[in-house]
């Protein structure tokens, strides 16, 4: 794939944020929808899924920071107006979800319960200072989001694909880090 111009793709900082959460992001999808059926048997999924998922909001945070700092490239001009609407409106959502889905999980780990929580074994993370109430309308809430986390993503790919394959423009490109090199 050749190289696209610097104004047409994204930094290769942001391409690797973006390639790191969304594995890490998948992997949790996977553990949190089937962490009691199919991952029963697997007696430390919860712990990697609470890591993994610290590790997400602290990746989302620094992506947030070096995008205020760093414009993404805009959209081919032949992009409609509502695809533009419905990709910024599908981007923000993921960016939202991507710091409430560890907050709410944090939350609930943090409730009176006390359920562990760790980064890898390596170290303890502080619990939050949440009520029962909290902690249970946090869990409730985690679960319905990782619906709508799972549902986002699949429309994501969907559209990065239906770009690439079907209209054979350059938004999936942008985005590869074979795009980014110099």
């Amino acid at each position: 794939m050749a190289t696209l111009p610097r104004d047409e793709r994204y930094s290769i900082v942001a391409i690797w944020f973006h390639w790191a959460i969304a594995a890490m992001v998948i992997l949790n999808l996977v553990i949190g929808l089937f962490h009691e059926s199919l991952l029963a048997g697997w007696k430390g999924s919860i712990g990697i899924h609470k890591a993994v998922g610290i590790t997400v909001l602290v990746l989302t945070a620094g992506r947030i920071l070096w995008r205020l700092a760093h414009r993404p490239p805009t959209l081919p001009a032949n992009v409609a107006g509502w695809e533009r609407g419905a990709a910024h409106a599908a981007h923000w959502a993921l960016y939202a979800l991507l710091f409430i889905m560890p907050l709410t999980g944090w939350a609930m780990s943090s409730g009176p319960k006390r359920y562990p929580l760790t980064w890898f074994g390596l170290f303890d993370i502080p619990y939050l200072p949440v009520s029962a109430g909290t902690a249970g309308f946090s869990h409730e809430a985690h679960e319905v989001l990782g619906f709508l986390m799972a549902g986002l993503v699949v429309i994501h790919v969907a559209a990065a694909l239906r770009h690439h394959f079907l209209l054979r423009d350059r938004v999936l490109a942008r985005m590869l880090p074979s795009a980014a090199r110099h």
